[in-house]
């Protein structure tokens, strides 16, 4: 008997439900520089272990401009390794050039990811036709569900609402924003603008809180890279709206929320990683680790913030 020549598609990804908290994970490297893929697996999987609803890789905060494009498709597949079959593994996308972030979202989706967060290009920022363009053929790139990520602050492009109705209009693959202009305003524009259309997260984490009032879902977080039982814990109150109980677990967290929102946060997050021993303080260039009076300082807080940690 003949052998079939047909062939089977592969299957569709499993969808994912965008909401909850996603940890935006940082990198670990080792002594010498390298990537910790050890490090990588204990850390997600305890992350997972505490309630994560997705990992999201190669962040702004996972110094994903610092790594080559073989690192980066590499750490996707530990974290895939590690917890793809429990929940989603997100990939970040940015790059300096197109063609550079759509080769990443498709390696991505070979390596396992269920989807992209999707960052305007590094470095060059300019008007609405051409970081429509750019972004529009990430999203195009795989069937892959996609978040956009708008963060004006870092990246000097602005998304208005208008413009991701726009592209949420064009794609059905765009499911969700990350909203980090650091505005809660923004939240119920998107609200207004696209209704349940998208599921939007909150993606500073000094601003939760307001931000689940506001109409968000979800949480791209920092700080549970340290505290993931409190970061869970926070979240879930407000979206219960348990005011009261969330108000006092808010307060005590803020001051360790704010690391998150200065241009030193990814080595102030790795500093909280390392005095609650999950992680060290070791960062790539052009960061250097943290120093004298700013060092002091930082640790003043976070040792405040553990002292006084809720009790469980």
């Amino acid at each position: 008997m003949a052998k079939s020549t047909k062939t089977t598609a592969a299957a569709a990804p499993a969808p994912i439900t965008w909401t909850g908290v996603m940890p935006a994970i940082t990198t670990p490297f080792t002594a010498t520089g390298a990537v910790d893929h050890a490090f990588i697996a204990t850390h997600v999987t305890w992350l997972a272990d505490h309630g994560s609803t997705g990992i999201v890789c190669l962040g702004s905060l996972g110094e994903g401009a610092t790594l080559t494009f073989d690192e980066k498709v590499a750490i996707l597949k530990t974290v895939v390794k590690a917890v793809g079959a429990r929940i989603p593994v997100i990939a970040g996308i940015s790059a300096l050039s197109t063609i550079e972030a759509i080769t990443l979202a498709q390696a991505a989706e070979k390596a396992g990811c269920r989807g992209l967060m999707v960052l305007p290009p590094y470095v060059y920022s300019t008007d609405w036709r051409e970081m429509k363009a750019h972004v529009a053929a990430v999203i195009g790139a795989t069937k892959l569900s996609c978040m956009l990520y708008n963060n004006p602050i870092a990246y000097k492009t602005d998304f208005s609402s208008a413009q991701v109705a726009e592209l949420a209009a064009e794609f059905s693959n765009l499911h969700a924003v990350k909203e980090s202009a650091g505005d809660v305003r923004r939240v119920t524009s998107l609200k207004a603008e696209l209704g349940n259309r998208l599921a939007i997260f909150v993606g500073m984490d000094d601003i939760i809180v307001e931000g689940v009032a506001a109409g968000a879902t979800g949480w791209i977080a920092g700080l549970v890279n340290a505290f993931p039982k409190e970061s869970i814990d926070v979240y879930n109150l407000a979206m219960a709206g348990k005011t009261a109980e969330a108000a006092k677990l808010y307060a005590w967290f803020l001051p360790l929320l704010r690391l998150d929102t200065v241009p030193k946060f990814v080595q102030l997050i790795k500093l909280v990683q390392a005095e609650v021993n999950m992680g060290t303080t070791t960062v790539r260039a052009p960061r250097l680790e943290l120093v004298g009076d700013e060092l002091k300082a930082a640790l003043k807080v976070i040792r405040a913030g553990i002292k006084n940690r809720p009790k469980a």
